[in-house]
């Protein structure tokens, strides 16, 4: 079963259900296709292809997406081929430890923000700058093999 097959069934209803998806796969794209499964495509139940704008659940998609956005417990970056990619907190110190696998640009948190002009501006936090202390301190503890095997258990690692 694909990455994207596995995404589209059961369907993702409520911010509870969409937070626990990804909290589930540890690593998942808001949206694009890749080695790891779609939120876009767990919320509307079925492989969305092109735009998600497009589907007849885009309503749905872009207010969890959203309300995934603003969880304390993802981060939002571009880990996978720049695409919006969220990672899961009980990844984090993994994905420290293995952070000289990834492009630093690719691991810098991406935040969304709108003007009350209606402006949409998007924002970039370097990494290591985001990462909590706390997570800096287990991912220390962390050997490389034990950290490359928790990412590799949620996406293909080069």
């Amino acid at each position: 079963m694909s990455a994207r097959q596995r995404a589209s069934s059961p369907s993702v209803t409520t911010v509870a259900r969409a937070l626990a998806f990804v909290r589930k796969h540890g690593i998942v794209l808001e949206a694009a296709r890749g080695p790891v499964p779609s939120l876009a495509d767990a919320i509307a139940g079925e492989p969305v292809g092109g735009s998600w704008w497009s589907h007849a659940r885009s309503q749905q998609i872009f207010k969890l997406t959203r309300a995934v956005r603003d969880s304390d417990d993802v981060l939002v970056c571009r880990l996978l081929d720049g695409k919006i990619t969220f990672v899961h907190r009980r990844l984090w110190p993994a994905l420290v430890r293995c952070a000289a696998q990834f492009p630093r640009k690719n691991l810098a948190r991406v935040q969304e923000t709108h003007r009350s002009t209606g402006r949409h501006v998007t924002r970039t936090l370097g990494f290591p700058k985001w990462v909590p202390d706390a997570d800096i301190g287990k991912a220390a503890q962390l050997s490389d093999s034990a950290a490359r095997t928790a990412l590799h258990r949620c996406m293909r690692l080069s």
